[in-house]
């Protein structure tokens, strides 16, 4: 399975109900066990993202799917990037 990370940016409206971020995020860990991906965590942050999501899944198709109905939403924009643990990398060096 590969191993996405998708840094999330609030949009005007995820900002303005942002008393709801936490619900709305169990709501999304709920839809992604449906959709076949696995949150291995989700987090808030300070800086430049307001969030981090690492998702696991058997095709990539699984996560643009995902990610394009989170985005459909309108709390959050994202940007997403493939992650290899040391094993995975090596192999792709080597």
């Amino acid at each position: 399975m590969s191993r996405y990370i998708a840094l999330l940016k609030f949009t005007a409206q995820g900002a303005k109900n942002m008393k709801k971020s936490t619900s709305r995020a169990h709501a999304f860990d709920k839809l992604a066990a449906r959709s076949g991906v696995k949150v291995e965590g989700q987090y808030w942050t300070m800086g430049r993202y307001d969030g981090v999501l690492i998702l696991k899944a058997d095709h990539e198709q699984k996560i643009l799917r995902l990610l394009a109905g989170l985005a459909e939403l309108g709390y959050v924009r994202t940007e997403t990037m493939r992650a290899f643990i040391d094993k995975e990398f090596e192999s792709l060096v080597v």
